[in-house]
């Protein structure tokens, strides 16, 4: 009896799947430059919205590349270049802020490995760096760096700042080649996207072969009695 049910889940999972694939065959689809047409039509409460989810879906771990190509694809190059960068801002602010409402003292307070400790006193004292180089590199998790910069003692402000910088080229050759699905073709943006990662790799080496110097502290001044 229980063989025979899972018989027809699985049949009924297989006519499902066909049904579906079967209407998007058939069913027209609008095209791409259709699509944006119809979103720079309906207004700028769209735009607003789409910056909203992109926002708050992110902060989860869902990468970005989807909404990114759909900036572009839906709102163009310009806005959506903007939508994309203010989105992936305020999600990476939440992020880290949501981890560090966490109690993230107490979670911290657990990870007491020296190379965890050495790594966390580095992202302290010069954090911008190595979140900049990730930022860089698309096959980094977003959501990912988000929250182990979130663990850390990275600076807010150093992170956001290199944050903002860090995701400026591959959000906007990404957008680019959202856009480009319009009809537009722009074999660059595969050149773009190879620079930013050896940037982000350049950047990586940087920051793991730049020794710190300890400042001297200077002896006190003998007293005289």
């Amino acid at each position: 009896m229980t063989r025979l049910i899972r018989n027809w889940r699985v049949v009924a999972f297989l006519a499902a799947a066909t049904a579906v694939l079967g209407a998007a065959l058939l069913v027209p689809l609008p095209d791409p430059h259709r699509i944006q047409e119809w979103a720079i039509a309906a207004g700028p409460a769209l735009p607003l919205l789409f910056l909203l989810v992109y926002a708050l879906v992110t902060v989860a771990p869902i990468p970005r590349t989807v909404f990114t190509v759909s900036a572009g694809l839906l709102f163009g190059p310009l806005l959506g270049i903007v939508l994309a960068v203010i989105a992936t801002t305020i999600s990476a602010t939440l992020a880290i802020l949501l981890v560090r409402a966490l109690d993230r003292n107490r979670i911290a307070a657990r990870l007491t490995h020296p190379s965890v400790r050495a790594i966390d006193e580095h992202l302290a004292r010069r954090g911008w760096l190595a979140v900049g180089s990730l930022r860089l590199i698309a096959a980094a998790p977003f959501s990912v760096v988000n929250y182990c910069c979130g663990l850390s003692s990275i600076r807010f402000w150093p992170y956001l700042s290199a944050t903002m910088i860090g995701v400026l080229p591959g959000t906007i050759g990404t957008v680019i080649l959202g856009d480009a699905l319009t009809g537009t073709a722009h074999p660059a943006m595969l050149a773009v996207s190879g620079c930013c990662f050896a940037i982000g790799l350049t950047g990586l080496v940087l920051d793991t072969r730049w020794k710190i110097t300890p400042t001297a502290t200077a002896e006190p001044a003998p007293t005289t009695s």
